[in-house]
């Protein structure tokens, strides 16, 4: 027997690859293609009555599972942008030295807690967290981003609420069909060995199929090298801790170059060297080591103009700008110059050739060709 599809399916399957193609070519966000596509179909509903009208699609979006999924998505911004994420998860993932072992650490959280939290958030929330995590151990993302992905869907097949898909389910079974009960772990029986399963296929047979891509980066000692000064927050996780153990011996990119405290400088410190709270830490790197500083707990920016900032902390960026021979800013030091107030900016980081500053940001008077790394918000270069 041959089934034929009605129009209204050719013209629901027609939107679906259009707004495949835009989500694709990044025509537009993906709030603008999804919510674009609905209104079009919603607008067949004047002919046909088996679109969806305005009632519908309103309601879709009181839908419990709806409103959980977007819930868990204010948890997964909250923890990522606090800290917390770093915090739970540094002392599961470690400093793995081979490509198994750094797997196998990634993946076993993942998929517990993508039972119990949607594994959508937790996808989001990790692959900032994996990306640093693989910079700082010398190993390819890609071999671990795809595997993040396969065993958080894996994890979430183990509860009930582990996916978008089972949440959404669950609804539809609750208001279609009162008479069935789905518990927490009903799918778990099959969840659980087939999450086992993909863990065993993604350690044994990913590596040989996963592609090693290395950022496209040119000659590491041509790269722009900033001087960046950081300081060690009292009673913070790395307060009495030694740089080995803090973490801060062997960076990608950047190096510890010396440490004030107080009156005292410290040179050529070794590994075993105790950090103490207020010290006064000074790193040359690249751009991208001064974007993993600003991420490490413990360490906040020396100088006290940042947290001056009126930007949202989400809102802000980071901006390279060189000094012209024309700025009106030449020959004063950075605090003389008031940069914070003329421009709604804080120097973080200051490049001038290669040479070493052997003073504060706030002390380095200002010449032309200088090159400032600047904490600020996404209208700077306009203004």
């Amino acid at each position: 027997m041959v089934y034929l599809m009605s129009w209204e399916a050719w013209i629901t399957l027609g939107m679906v690859l259009l707004m495949a193609v835009a989500l694709v070519r990044n025509l537009a966000g993906p709030d603008t293609v999804l919510l674009g596509g609905l209104a079009v179909l919603m607008t067949f509903h004047v002919a046909s009555e088996k679109f969806p009208g305005p009632h519908e699609l309103v309601a879709g979006f009181g839908n419990e599972g709806v409103v959980a999924i977007g819930a868990l998505f204010v948890v997964a911004t909250g923890l990522s942008q606090t800290g917390a994420m770093s915090r739970m998860t540094e002392p599961l993932l470690g400093q793995p030295k081979t490509l198994f072992s750094a797997q196998l650490r990634m993946m076993l959280p993942v998929a517990v807690l993508s039972g119990f939290l949607n594994n959508t958030p937790i996808v989001a929330m990790f692959i900032p967290v994996v990306t640093d995590w693989c910079r700082r151990i010398g190993f390819s993302a890609s071999k671990l981003l795809i595997p993040l992905s396969y065993i958080a869907i894996l994890g979430g097949t183990c509860t009930l609420i582990g996916t978008s898909t089972n949440v959404i389910v669950n609804g539809l079974v609750v208001r279609d069909a009162p008479d069935v009960t789905l518990s927490m772990f009903t799918i778990a029986k099959v969840g659980i060995p087939a999450t086992l399963l993909g863990v065993v296929y993604l350690l044994l047979v990913g590596p040989k199929l996963l592609p090693s891509r290395r950022p496209g980066v040119g000659d590491p000692d041509a790269a722009r090298r900033y001087t960046v000064e950081m300081l060690v927050k009292s009673g913070s996780s790395i307060d009495g801790k030694s740089i080995e153990q803090a973490g801060l011996r062997r960076l990608p990119g950047a190096y510890l170059m010396e440490i004030e405290r107080g009156k005292e400088r410290l040179i050529a410190v070794g590994p075993e060297q105790v950090l103490r709270g207020n010290d006064r830490l000074i790193f040359v790197g690249d751009v991208d080591s001064v974007i993993d500083l600003q991420k490490t707990r413990g360490l906040v920016p020396a100088t006290d103009q940042v947290f001056k900032l009126t930007a949202p902390r989400p809102d802000r960026c980071l901006v390279e700008a060189v000094v012209s021979d024309q700025c009106p800013l030449l020959g004063l030091t950075i605090r003389e110059g008031r940069f914070r107030t003329r421009y709604n900016g804080a120097v973080i980081a200051v490049h001038r050739g290669g040479q070493h500053l052997n003073q504060k940001i706030g002390d380095i008077r200002l010449r032309p060709g200088d090159t400032l790394l600047i904490l600020t918000h996404p209208r700077f270069v306009e203004q």
